[in-house]
C-alpha cells in the first residue's frame, strides 16, 4: 500500500482544467484505492482559497468551481488534525530550516511524522521533503 501526503499544487493540477499537469494526472493515475492520502487541515482552506481566487480572475464559474470542490471532497485522503502548541513551533522550526513558509512546513511536518512519501508539484517543497529524508512523487 503506497501513503502519501499531498498538497494543494497536486490536488489543484488535477481538478483545474488549465493547470493539468503530467506529473499530477501520473500521481492521480499510480494511487489506487489501497493508496493512504493524508492533508494536514489546512489543505481544505488552501483549495478553497485557490477556488475563490481563479473565480474572481475569470477562470472558472462558481458553479464549476463547487463540482470541483465536491470531487475533492469524495478524494480518500486523511485529515491530519490542526497543529498546537509545540507542534506549531515544529513548523517555525521547520520553514525557517528550509525556507519554506508555514504552511508548506506543515506537509513536511505530518509527512515526517507519519513516515510517508509526499506528492507535490512544489519544488521548494519536494527539496526540503528530499532534505529530511523523505522520497517524493517525480512522476
Amino acid at each position: 500500500m503506497s501513503r502519501w501526503v499531498i498538497d494543494s499544487s497536486m490536488a489543484l493540477a488535477w481538478a483545474l482544467p488549465d493547470e493539468r499537469s503530467p506529473s499530477a494526472d501520473g500521481f492521480w493515475n499510480h494511487v489506487g484505492s489501497e493508496s493512504q492520502l493524508w492533508v494536514p487541515s489546512l489543505w481544505w482552506c488552501e483549495i478553497a482559497n485557490a477556488l475563490v481566487v481563479v473565480c474572481r480572475r475569470g477562470r472558472l464559474d462558481n458553479e464549476s468551481s463547487q463540482e470541483i470542490l465536491s470531487l475533492l471532497g469524495r478524494l480518500p485522503v486523511t485529515t491530519a488534525s490542526p497543529p498546537v502548541g509545540d507542534e506549531a513551533r515544529r513548523l517555525h522550526a521547520l520553514a525557517v530550516k528550509h525556507g519554506l513558509s508555514a504552511y508548506d512546513a506543515a506537509y513536511l511536518d505530518l509527512a515526517r511524522n507519519l513516515f510517508v512519501d509526499v506528492a507535490t508539484l512544489d519544488q521548494g517543497l519536494a527539496t526540503a521533503a528530499r532534505n529530511e529524508g523523505l522520497s517524493v512523487w517525480d512522476g
